[in-house]
């Protein structure tokens, strides 16, 4: 159990590791989203594909939220 001084710093780290894990994804987003327009617009078959690694980022940021989740309610 968390005492009355680390209950601030739990939080702290919680708020960082979703908004730091947001932030990552995003920026890794931008490149593949636009990669992902351009290849689908030569060719209209690649779209399951790209759509594919589009998503694939935005399971960093479910990673951050578990491990958010694991520190404020385990610690």
């Amino acid at each position: 159990m968390a005492t009355a001084g680390t209950e601030g710093l739990i939080a702290i780290g919680a708020g960082l590791a979703v908004g730091l894990a947001g932030l990552g994804s995003g920026l890794a987003e931008k490149d593949i989203g636009a990669a992902a327009v351009g290849a689908i617009t030569e060719n209209p078959s690649l779209f399951g594909r790209a759509m594919i690694f589009t998503v694939l980022p935005e399971t960093i940021v479910i990673f951050g939220l578990v491990i958010a989740i694991m520190a404020i309610f385990v610690m």
